[in-house]
């Protein structure tokens, strides 16, 4: 079973660090059902292949969490299937969690990649193949095998070499290989439970919701488990954001090398650092997901965290995805979730040092922002509120972004910054809070940046 992975590029041998393999060695990981090579057939300055290797034991498989009489006489050992996409996940883990401290400037790049798998098993057909790869902008290459080149008369067999390729990240590369190709093969060799859909969702984040197939790729994923594609689909349909497909791809293609939503994240989470006295209880008000709650439970400082959001399916996401289950128990005691609208009192909300609103507002329509204001800044009053949200202005960078058309769907209003300004500068002067600015991203001299904050610090403490 194996799968190459060819980069195309200057300083092409990067993609070792990216892989966290050195194109020098040999690497060897084992696996319960068998082992996973890694080595390089070439590498030089302009072109670096990786090549995979897994060797299934067939003995190790039978004696594995499924057993039959099918695991005995069967292709798995030469076919892509989801043991590959286990490999990938094992061999691969730093990479698809997108990190490289020798060449973190890369880890965002697009760069020409090209993957090849030899021998894909796959009942839906080439029309299949093009339906997952083709709309994540991969040019594919397709070749069936004969069920025997002996005998052509049997016709052809469910085998595809398929090669996909295309500008790309390695993490993306890798994140949509470990997702597809059992989808690919329709089935997996191990006992499917809900842990599968963490890790659908957490390896779809950023592309799965808005793919045209991602009800056959949960169907699939899932081996057609009801339950659990309901579930999935659920919270993928609360990402889902067709109206802004085109300009989120270009709005991370102009924010490279740092993401936006990274680059949003790490400034809300410096102007939190920046609370003086420091903040000791932080409450993330319209958490969603959970990703600001991931970065405030690693700040040591902060004794208390509390993340609030108005769907329990949301909420549910949010627990899965920080592993609360899983989390050390004093580690656990420091954060709890909350499910409560941001636009009723809720004393819950009350007692915190800094409350951030990180993407909330422009999703609210203005007489509910009223109601927001009251429950924030007269009721909860936290020491620090740190308020996000787009700069209309920008918005005309996205040639896909039409004139008046919002980024996403649900929004109800994007300001532009002066906008953002009256509004934040007559919320501090009614409830006694100082104000600063501050852009967030790449800023264009006329336009400001894609993001703007705003830091309310409360007078009287």
């Amino acid at each position: 079973m194996l799968l190459t992975i060819t980069c195309e590029a200057e300083r092409a041998t990067d993609l070792g660090y990216l892989l966290h393999k050195n194109p020098a060695n040999v690497h060897v990981a084992e696996l319960w059902f068998g082992k996973a090579r890694v080595f390089y057939p070439e590498a030089t300055d302009h072109r670096c292949t990786a090549a995979l290797l897994l060797e299934v034991d067939p003995i190790n498989l039978v004696r594995g969490p499924n057993r039959g009489m099918d695991q005995y006489v069967n292709d798995r050992p030469y076919v892509a299937s989801s043991m590959m996409s286990v490999a990938l996940g094992e061999v691969f883990r730093s990479a698809m969690g997108g990190k490289s401290s020798e060449r973190p400037e890369r880890v965002d790049e697009n760069m020409a990649l090209r993957a090849t798998l030899p021998a894909v098993n796959c009942d839906g057909g080439e029309p299949l193949i093009r339906r997952l790869f083709e709309p994540l902008g991969y040019q594919v290459e397709i070749a069936r095998s004969p069920l025997d080149s002996r005998f052509p008369q049997w016709g052809e067999s469910s085998l595809y070499s398929v090669t996909i390729a295309a500008a790309q990240t390695v993490r993306d590369l890798l994140v949509h290989l470990y997702i597809l190709i059992p989808v690919l093969d329709n089935t997996k060799h191990y006992y499917v439970d809900e842990t599968e859909i963490d890790k659908l969702l957490r390896r779809g984040e950023g592309w799965l919701a808005n793919h045209p197939e991602k009800e056959l790729i949960a169907r699939r994923y899932l081996v057609y488990r009801r339950k659990m594609v309901q579930a999935a689909l659920e919270q993928l349909r609360e990402e889902e954001t067709p109206d802004e497909t085109d300009s989120a791809a270009e709005e991370e293609e102009i924010e490279r090398p740092v993401r936006l939503n990274d680059a949003r994240m790490l400034a809300v989470l410096a102007a939190v650092r920046d609370t003086s006295p420091p903040a000791r209880r932080v409450i993330d008000l319209g958490c969603g997901e959970g990703r600001l709650l991931k970065l405030l439970l690693d700040e040591r400082g902060i004794e208390e965290i509390a993340g609030a959001d108005v769907a329990p399916s949301v909420l549910t996401r949010a627990e899965q995805n920080l592993k609360l289950d899983r989390m050390p128990e004093r580690k656990r005691a420091r954060i709890q979730l909350i499910q409560g609208s941001l636009v009723y009192r809720d004393e819950r909300f009350s007692g915190f040092d800094a409350a951030t609103l990180v993407e909330v507002i422009e999703h609210l329509d203005p007489p509910r922002l009223a109601a927001l204001e009251q429950v924030v800044f007269k009721h909860a009053r936290p020491r620090r509120v740190i308020v996000t949200t787009p700069n209309a202005e920008y918005n005309s960078h996205w040639p896909s972004l039409p004139a008046g058309k919002f980024r996403h769907r649900d929004h109800r209003f994007e300001w532009t910054r002066a906008e953002f300004q009256e509004w934040a500068a007559g919320l501090a002067g009614a409830h006694g809070y100082t104000l600063v600015f501050q852009g967030i991203g790449e800023e264009d001299p006329a336009l400001g940046c894609p993001t703007q904050m705003a830091v309310f610090e409360r007078v009287d403490r």
